[in-house]
Parts: structure tokens; C-alpha cells; sequence
């Protein structure tokens, strides 16, 4: 059985990227971001859901709100940098590298301030390649990385 709703979000794939932006300034009351029209449909099937069986609830929302308020502000927040100063590539805090080298999964994991492996604090993925191979190694590229610095000249 189909209901009305969700026929509703998925006539959302057949219309324009016109129609799509007039739903959304419609749904939300602000102009639509300049987004690509996936985003849209997406956005807009939320929405559709939100006003018909309701938003969060008050408690969900205030936590929410208050873990919000607790994120440090500024662009890349959150983020460690990399050994590249000034490059666009970070990765989040938390995410975990492995790569398998000579029948071995080595695993670093990006912390604040560098990358931990095997219980140690390194300041590049470079240094760790290094260690873990004993020779220079591009370390973006022995875990499989895209090289942030030809990255950033793309851009």
C-alpha cells in the first residue's frame, strides 16, 4: 500500500531543478542552497516526513542543541591537519588508517595534533611509512590517500 506521503517524495525524483527550489522556498521559508538536485530531493523528502509525522522530540532536540554548542567554533573544527600545513585534505579526529604491508595490517588513527600508531604519537602519515617500512614513503600514498597537495593545486 502506498500512501499519499510517500507518493508524495517520490514524485520528488520527476520534477525540475526549478520545481525543486520553489518546493523547497516553499517548505523551509528561505531561499534553496546551492546544492546539487540530490541534495534537494533528499532535503525536501525530509521535510515532507517532518511536516506530516512530526520533528524531533523536545528532549532529542535539546541535546542536539546542546552537543551544537559544545563543538568549537570555526571552519574545520574537529579536524587535525596534516603534516602539508595549509592543505585543503584533513581528516576527521577518530578516522582509522589500515594498511597491509608484508602479511602486517597496520592501523593509525588520526588524534589531535598528529596520528597515533602502535602506541606512539607521529606527526605524519609520512613518518609512520616510514617506521613501519624503513625507508621514505609518501605517506598519503602508502595508506592509499589522495595526495592533498596535487589536490590543492587542482582547486
Amino acid at each position: 500500500m502506498t500512501t499519499p506521503i510517500l507518493r508524495q517524495i517520490a514524485d520528488l525524483q520527476d520534477r525540475s531543478q526549478d520545481e525543486l527550489k520553489a518546493m523547497w522556498t516553499e517548505y523551509f521559508g528561505v531561499e534553496p542552497p546551492a546544492y546539487r538536485r540530490g541534495f534537494l530531493v533528499r532535503g525536501l523528502g525530509h521535510r515532507i516526513q517532518e511536516l506530516t509525522y512530526g520533528g524531533l522530540a523536545a528532549d532529542y532536540q535539546k541535546r542536539l542543541d546542546a552537543l551544537v554548542d559544545d563543538m568549537p567554533a570555526g571552519k574545520g573544527a574537529g579536524r587535525a591537519r596534516s603534516a602539508h600545513a595549509g592543505t585543503a585534505q584533513r581528516l576527521l579526529i577518530g578516522t582509522r588508517l589500515i594498511r597491509e604491508y608484508q602479511d602486517v595490517a597496520h592501523e593509525a588513527v588520526v588524534v589531535d595534533g598528529g596520528y597515533e600508531y602502535a602506541g606512539r604519537l607521529f606527526k605524519s602519515l609520512s613518518a609512520i611509512a616510514c617506521h613501519i617500512t624503513g625507508t621514505k614513503w609518501n605517506g598519503w600514498a602508502f595508506f592509499g590517500l589522495p595526495n592533498p597537495a596535487k589536490r590543492e593545486r587542482a582547486q
